[in-house]
């Protein structure tokens, strides 16, 4: 495996009891590397998210960062979840500043600052002052984007982050992740549902089996930012996966 290599799974097995849920996975995700996790609904999708960013320790196997064995949860990786985890008692602004305590020094007119620049970055500029329940669930999903960029995290855990969202607000919550990806590199790994959200985002898809969950497909996505999912590639591209999924 190569030596960029941000994060590696090798050979992971979880069950709960008596119920097998990962049968041993293994893969790398390269530094900056987009990575998109498929499965069928049940077949441990979350729980595998979940181990790899250290909140579950795996029964067998392990999970690397950059070479180092991970005991668990790191501040160099945030998890965004279809859950959402905004503060409804802080405005967008102190919600962005959270994430700074402790960083960036003491001074709270720079750590504000840098908050409103996120803010204007995932297009809330001029809501710096609003409440949560002041704010659509689209904007709100907003706020989380800012909240982990905002942090410098090497990694993303995306675990479903816009499955809560109609189809429109979805698109354009993958365009703005996409366009903030552009400004500042990161690694991504992708936990969906959805065949078409990660062939429109991701740099390699991963198709996992049935439980006890193990990778039965891997596909190179070759296909030049910005995507037309209607095109003949990203249509065979969807076919495939489809198929490996019994679909």
């Amino acid at each position: 495996m190569s030596d960029n290599n941000k994060i590696k799974v090798d050979g992971v097995r979880k069950g709960f009891g008596a119920l097998p849920v990962i049968g041993g996975v293994s893969f790398a995700v390269a530094d900056s590397e987009f990575v998109a996790i498929v499965g069928p609904s049940g077949c441990g999708k979350s729980t595998l998210m979940n181990v790899i960013a250290g909140f579950e320790r795996p029964d067998a196997g392990r999970v690397e960062i950059d070479g180092a064995p991970l005991a668990g949860p790191s501040p160099r990786g945030i998890v965004i979840s279809q859950h959402g985890s905004v503060f409804p008692w802080l405005t967008v602004q102190q919600n962005l500043m959270f994430g700074l305590n402790g960083k960036h020094g003491a001074d709270h007119g720079e750590r504000a600052a840098l908050a409103d620049h996120y803010a204007a970055m995932v297009g809330l500029k001029g809501f710096e002052s609003a409440y949560p329940h002041e704010l659509s669930g689209g904007m709100l999903k907003r706020v989380e984007l800012a909240r982990a960029f905002i942090v410098k995290p090497e990694i993303l855990y995306l675990d479903e982050p816009f499955s809560a969202l109609d189809a429109l607000m979805n698109l354009r919550m993958r365009n703005e992740l996409l366009r903030i990806l552009e400004e500042e590199r990161h690694t991504v790994l992708l936990i969906t549902h959805d065949v078409d959200e990660a062939i429109y985002m991701a740099d390699r898809i991963l198709v996992l089996s049935p439980r006890p969950t193990t990778i039965q497909a891997r596909f190179e996505v070759k296909l030049p930012h910005p995507r037309r999912l209607a095109s003949p590639e990203a249509e065979a591209l969807r076919e495939a996966i489809l198929r490996e999924l019994g679909l």
